[in-house]
């Protein structure tokens, strides 16, 4: 029973180093991708571009906005942002796209009188 205990410990050890690795070749791969230029997300939500980054005292100066720079701890940058592509979406000038079922229906031609003869009869239904 000891010895299952041993196993069950030493297993257990050798788990949490192996992820702690895992963690740390991670974030060295994140950190190698660090630059100038490049749009980063901070541990505490501000999104920001790269101005500058100061290896020996661990600072990054990040660009929040136009004008606006903030500087974080190297650490504190926690994600690298990748923009998605964004998908170019046709908008027709008209209205075609609202009344598919009659766009492939030939244009009525109806006079204006029958127009309003048409449309007191369909108030009369609502009513």
């Amino acid at each position: 029973m000891t010895i299952l205990l041993f196993v069950m410990l030493g297993l257990f050890v050798f788990m949490m180093f192996r992820r702690n690795k895992k963690t740390q070749q991670q974030q060295a791969e994140m950190q190698s991708k660090f630059a100038p230029g490049v749009e980063v997300m901070t541990s505490f939500g501000l999104f920001g571009r790269i101005v500058s980054i100061d290896d020996a005292e661990n600072k990054v100066v990040l660009e929040l906005s136009p004008g606006n720079v903030a500087t974080v701890h190297r650490q504190a940058v926690t994600k690298v942002v990748d923009k998605p592509e964004e998908e170019a979406t046709v908008v027709p000038d008209d209205a075609s796209s609202l009344t598919v079922a009659e766009a492939d229906a030939p244009a009525a031609t109806e006079t204006p009188e029958e127009t309003i003869a048409r449309l007191n009869k369909e108030d009369k239904k609502d009513n």
